[in-house]
């Protein structure tokens, strides 16, 4: 149900449910979670990719219909709380490719990952209201990435965006041609990968860290956390590549 395959320095993890709109059921999410551990652990692993089989979705979030059969109606968003809390603080760079309908909990996904490339034609919504629900996990991510009036627009009235709209709301980060997502996905990828891992690492941490803090502290840190990352080996390889004008060799120290 979920297929991982590590290209160019990149894991890319595909949720393999197209029959079902690539929705979320408790197998998948603890497939999800455990190459998630692997990848942390891979240190040949420069970024993570999420996408979905298919062109029709994405991800339409939880299945609904297997929420009735047996397990707790808790189980499922529980793990899906766990998932988004894990991509949301995942060590290494996150993209979402969204190549087909983005929904529900399919949508918390996308936001929690660090950046998100939507092909032209799809639709993103939070249409938990139409069924008697509420995008509550998923409220986190979305007031931390669009403003509150067009969260709350979307979110009550559960109408589906265009990736376009989506762009212009905060929601993505680029809306692509049909035919150009996966070369977008794989340039930033590129891009991405050519960097100092051990830089993005440590910065990623750090930016973590001080988001929420006041600015005193926070620009102490920030100071605080530059001159350790000043220290390593990286960073010296970084600067002498530079001066000779030639690509570092990064060792990740």
């Amino acid at each position: 149900m979920v297929i991982y395959e590590i290209k160019d320095r990149a894991a890319w993890l595909t949720i393999n449910r197209p029959e079902k709109r690539n929705s979320l059921n408790l197998e998948i999410v603890n497939l999800l979670l455990h190459y998630m551990d692997e990848i942390q652990e891979d240190d040949g692993v420069r970024a993570l990719v999420i996408t979905g089989a298919g062109e029709k979705a994405f991800c339409a979030g939880a299945d609904l219909s297997g929420m009735g059969s047996g397990a707790s109606p808790t189980d499922l968003p529980s793990q899906i709380g766990v998932l988004l809390k894990r991509l949301a603080l995942f060590p290494k760079p996150t993209i979402a490719r969204v190549n087909g309908d983005c929904m529900a909990g399919g949508m918390g996904m996308m936001l929690a990952c660090d950046m998100a490339y939507a092909r032209e034609g799809v639709r993103l919504a939070t249409p938990e209201v139409k069924v008697g629900l509420f995008p509550m996990m998923i409220g986190a991510l979305i007031f931390r990435n669009v403003s509150r009036k067009k969260a709350l627009e979307m979110i009550y009235t559960g109408r589906p965006y265009s990736a376009a709209e989506a762009e212009d709301m905060g929601l993505i980060t680029r809306a692509c041609p049909m035919d150009r997502l996966d070369e977008v996905v794989e340039e930033t990828l590129s891009q991405i990968t050519a960097n100092g891992p051990l830089a993005i690492k440590i910065g990623r941490e750090t930016l973590h860290k001080v988001e929420y803090m006041d600015l005193d502290p926070a620009i102490d840190y920030l100071c605080y956390q530059l001159a350790h990352l000043i220290k390593t080996e990286d960073a010296a390889e970084g600067l002498k590549a530079f001066l000779e004008k030639r690509a570092p060799n990064w060792k990740g120290r």
